[in-house]
């Protein structure tokens, strides 16, 4: 089981993104190995740029991609992250103004209760706040 990040999906269907490449082969071996995974914040994540929305989900399923739900454990996790990461702007004389957990940190939860990796090229926030989550990333070939 991989967690394919939102941003994977989009590098891997944008020829113009300099990650298409490295996105579409990951989107490509996941899905051939049955293993890709999609969960709820991903979807509305992807569905926000995508013209038809509503027929995401199935066109995602034809894809291959398997959509599952969040289990409820990842709440809690998610929400000791964001407090770790609320404290550690504020300390840094940066305050965030976001008072709920960004998207970020529910599928850093979720992979990390699944125990299964995470498909992103965005490492930073999942490396500090989930670091037993591994990742598949370019930074990281």
């Amino acid at each position: 089981m991989k967690l394919l990040d939102t941003n994977i999906l989009i590098y891997s269907f944008d020829p113009e993104s300099c990650f298409h490449g490295w996105a579409k082969a990951r989107l490509s071996e996941s899905i051939l190995n049955r293993e890709a995974l999609v969960n709820p914040v991903i979807l509305a994540e992807l569905g926000v740029g995508d013209t038809n929305p509503v027929s995401l989900s199935e066109r995602l399923r034809g894809l291959g991609v398997s959509l599952i739900d969040l289990p409820w454990e990842s709440a809690e996790v998610a929400a000791v992250a964001f407090a770790r990461y609320l404290y550690a702007r504020s300390v840094s004389g940066n305050p965030s103004t976001q008072k709920t957990p960004l998207p970020d940190f529910f599928i850093g939860a979720h992979a990390h209760v699944l125990s299964c990796p995470i498909v992103t090229a965005d490492v930073d926030r999942y490396r500090t706040y989930f670091p037993a989550v591994q990742l598949i990333s370019p930074t990281e070939v």
